[in-house]
């Protein structure tokens, strides 16, 4: 190519990668949302990353696996929101702004200091760790660049990082925080790594499958990819597990965009500018849910379940992203997947129509126990009954329900995705009444280890209402939970000391709350569950005296208790 032609053709490019990025953000400001940390905004997660039935609904930021950096509010507006819990975004807090936009930070370690003493004596007043909070727009006003909090791991076990989200005040739709000029350096190319082709309508099969099927795939001299010349007939339709990654970290993150085009037609879109909370659930039919499941990688595919209701995709053509492959016939189908700065990976597959014998059929277990996903399903055996509400399901099927010798009750296998929870129900007419304080629904994770489901006792039922299917069973748990003195030892001078810390620990249910006092007065025990104990900062109140007595008190989902007590000192 003559050097003039590469410079054009470089200089065109340029311009189309900020278009398209221009088109993108000019819907929302690019100038007044500031940084939330004054380090290298470098991230392990991206908006709209898939999730377990879920989307990712901002951006997760490295904190250098560190803990402690200042976090700024990122303009001026008011504490909205203060959500205090061991799980979830764990310690964090919303702000609204003027513009119509309201910013959340989440993992927090803790407040600054006016945010800080407005949640403790919220918390003291409710005798609660956990808590939400709706300040009024007066009480707690913040400028563009004040600290707010502290950078940490809060909130279940989750490394060292910031969750920043951007969302619509008006309906809380999360929007894409890097529209808003809050930009990562990105010179990467998406990466797709598997090709899986899918048969779509009962005569479909693709190399004599009517399963779907992995297709070879291989680079091309540009950096692209190619497939293997795809043997099809009927309706198909394509899914890639793929990913993207930013300059200066390893993480594999979500795509922005992914479309498929059918001999150079666009009949398939998707984006994440945005989405809608109340629609994230439809994510399990995004992905291959059964694959997901049993090999824990998610294929994205590049067409629209009939029951898809994600907004997220371009809707403009019929076809949806399902292929109608007819004998003889050959097509070209292009994958191209993006990041927000424009960078692309394509997919070439080709296609030829050819009509052949069905040497792997799919195959679906009869049982008793039809499913009909439009209507509402009721079985019953052996003391256990499931209830699934009209629409729980996305597609009919057979429902694999049994109850074992032992008790255990199978409620089919976990690949198939579920729309609504439904009720499970034991017969515990058999049970004594002391029995039946310690018994409570198990649910076994990947079928070995029971947790515990939250239980709801009637006389002669319990119950619980629940997405998953597998493997559940009543079980009895009479052991109380353990409490054991970290950094401290009973009738201890503890003068110098800023923290108590307390081991607490359950081997089965699992913990279902804990109160400690200080001479009869409760105290905020902060509950860090990655490493298993609690802990109390002395700063909190103000002691009379020397001599005190500290109480813990720790209680199980079975109803079994533990108290611990103890004398200390302190001036």
């Amino acid at each position: 190519m003559p050097i003039y032609m590469l410079r054009y053709f470089s200089i065109t490019l340029f311009l189309f990668i900020n278009l398209f990025v221009f088109g993108q953000s000019n819907k929302y400001p690019q100038d007044y949302f500031q940084k939330p940390m004054d380090i290298p905004i470098i991230l392990s997660g991206t908006f709209g990353e898939l999730r377990g039935n879920h989307f990712h609904s901002g951006m997760d930021i490295k904190t250098q696996q560190k803990e402690g950096f200042k976090i700024f509010a990122t303009a001026e507006g008011y504490v909205s929101r203060i959500k205090i819990s061991n799980w979830g975004y764990g310690k964090a807090v919303y702000i609204t702004h003027p513009n119509g936009y309201t910013t959340v930070y989440g993992h927090l370690k803790k407040f600054d200091k006016k945010i800080e003493s407005y949640l403790k004596k919220k918390q003291y007043e409710k005798e609660s760790f956990s808590i939400q909070l709706f300040p009024k727009p007066s009480e707690l006003r913040v400028s563009k660049g004040e600290v707010i909090a502290f950078s940490g791991s809060t909130g279940g076990f989750v490394g060292a990082h910031l969750h920043y989200e951007i969302r619509k005040t008006d309906g809380s739709t999360p929007i894409n925080p890097m529209l808003f000029g809050l930009r990562v350096a990105d010179h990467k190319k998406p990466v797709i790594n598997h090709l899986y082709a899918y048969p779509l309508s009962y005569e479909a099969q693709i190399h004599q499958s009517a399963k779907p099927i992995k297709i070879n795939i291989k680079a091309t001299d540009d950096g692209n990819l190619i497939a293997d010349t795809v043997l099809a007939n009927g309706s198909i339709g394509f899914g890639v597990n793929a990913f993207d990654r930013q300059d200066g970290a390893l993480n594999k993150n979500g795509l922005y965009s992914l479309e498929l085009k059918l001999d150079g037609e666009k009949i398939y879109k998707f984006n994440v500018e945005k989405f809608s909370f109340s629609e994230s659930k439809y994510i399990n039919l995004l992905i291959d849910y059964e694959h997901y499941k049993k090999h824990k990688r998610r294929i994205q595919k590049c067409f629209i379940e009939p029951n898809n209701k994600l907004s997220i995709y371009e809707r403009s053509h019929p076809a949806m992203g399902y292929i109608e492959v007819v004998e003889g016939q050959e097509y070209t189908v292009e994958i191209i997947a993006k990041d927000l700065d424009g960078n692309q990976t394509k997919l070439t597959i080709p296609i030829l129509g050819k009509i052949q014998s069905i040497t792997i059929p799919f195959e679906e277990k009869i049982t008793n126990y039809p499913v009909l996903a439009n209507a509402f399903n009721k079985f019953s055996k052996d003391g256990v009954t499931v209830a699934f509400p009209k629409n729980t399901f996305y597609n009919d099927f057979y429902l694999d329900f049994d109850v074992n010798v032992d008790g255990t009750t199978k409620i089919h296998n976990p690949i198939i995705p579920l729309h609504k929870s439904y009720t499970l129900t034991f017969n515990v007419e058999n049970y004594s009444t002391e029995e039946r304080k310690h018994l409570f629904i198990a649910y076994y994770k990947k079928n070995k280890y029971p947790s515990y489901t939250s239980t709801v006792k009637k006389k002669n039922t319990f119950y619980t209402k629940t997405k998953k299917l597998g493997k559940f069973a009543l079980l009895s748990d009479f052991k109380a939970p353990t409490i054991i003195p970290k950094n401290f030892k009973d009738k201890q001078w503890l003068s110098k000391f800023r923290y108590l810390k307390i081991n607490i620990k359950d081997d089965l249910s699992g913990i279902k709350s804990y109160r400690g006092e200080i001479d009869g007065r409760w105290i905020l025990l902060e509950w860090n569950l990655k490493k298993g104990y609690l802990f109390y900062d002395f700063n909190d109140l103000k002691l009379e005296g020397t001599k005190h007595d500290l109480k813990i008190v720790v209680t199980d989902n079975a109803n079994n208790t533990k108290t611990y007590n103890a004398t200390f000192y302190r001036k």
